[in-house]
């Protein structure tokens, strides 16, 4: 059985004012996920147990970011959380405070029987 990812959506959050990387990545994840509803759990009897969850998470500091937070904020699956260099940082000097805004990638993948589904017409 091959897995194939199904979804992929995207998500940006920050911390405006106490440079917590962790607050603005579960932000992130947060909003990516707003994004979507995945109905075709329930539609086709699959267990969402059975889906693998691999969330990407842009910060400037990624060692400041605390992943089994992060992963608790997946609702569904098995999450892989890693942080990598990204996002961004945004200094003002004039309040001497860095804003914080984490990207967020958030793929999930089943196992699938590359010959067990195919597209086909509907029917008219």
């Amino acid at each position: 059985m091959t897995e194939r990812r199904i979804i992929l959506e995207m998500g940006t959050g920050n911390d405006l004012y106490g440079e917590d990387y962790t607050k603005a990545a579960c932000r992130a994840v947060q909003d990516a996920l707003h994004h979507s509803s995945i109905v075709l759990f329930k539609s086709l009897g699959i267990d969402h147990r059975q889906m693998r969850v691999q969330v990407t998470i842009g910060v400037q500091e990624p060692e400041k970011v605390d992943v089994a937070v992060v992963a608790a904020e997946l609702p569904r699956g098995r999450a892989e959380v890693s942080v990598v260099h990204g996002g961004l940082n945004v200094h003002d000097p004039e309040q001497t405070t860095t804003h914080v805004i984490a990207t967020a990638a958030i793929a999930a993948l089943l196992p699938i029987e590359p010959d067990g589904w195919r597209l086909c017409k509907p029917a008219v």
